[in-house]
């Protein structure tokens, strides 16, 4: 599971490296780290056209934003709406 959060395209500052950004599938454009491989953005012209997905780990105050809604629920595993019931560990137990 992944959360993104959504911005213009017009907004995404780059302040520190390049990202490097391959063609997954068709319109689909996916960046990472160079160094690390960490996912950084999504982009895809056909389905949200001037609009880049962050993945919200990667900034620098994710908390900061509350998630209003969920997608490719179509595709979640059966267990995915009771994971707030289950046990927590802060770390690796």
């Amino acid at each position: 599971m992944i959360v993104w959060a959504e911005f213009p395209e017009s907004e995404l500052k780059v302040t520190q490296g390049v990202p490097k950004t391959i063609n997954s599938s068709g319109s689909a454009m996916r960046s990472f780290c160079p160094e690390c491989g960490s996912g950084l953005f999504y982009r895809n012209e056909e389905i949200l056209p001037g609009v880049v997905e962050v993945q919200s780990s990667t900034l620098d105050n994710p908390d900061s934003l509350q998630p209003t809604f969920q997608i490719q629920t179509a595709e979640q595993q059966s267990w995915v709406p009771h994971l707030a019931g289950l046990k927590a560990f802060e770390r690796f137990p």
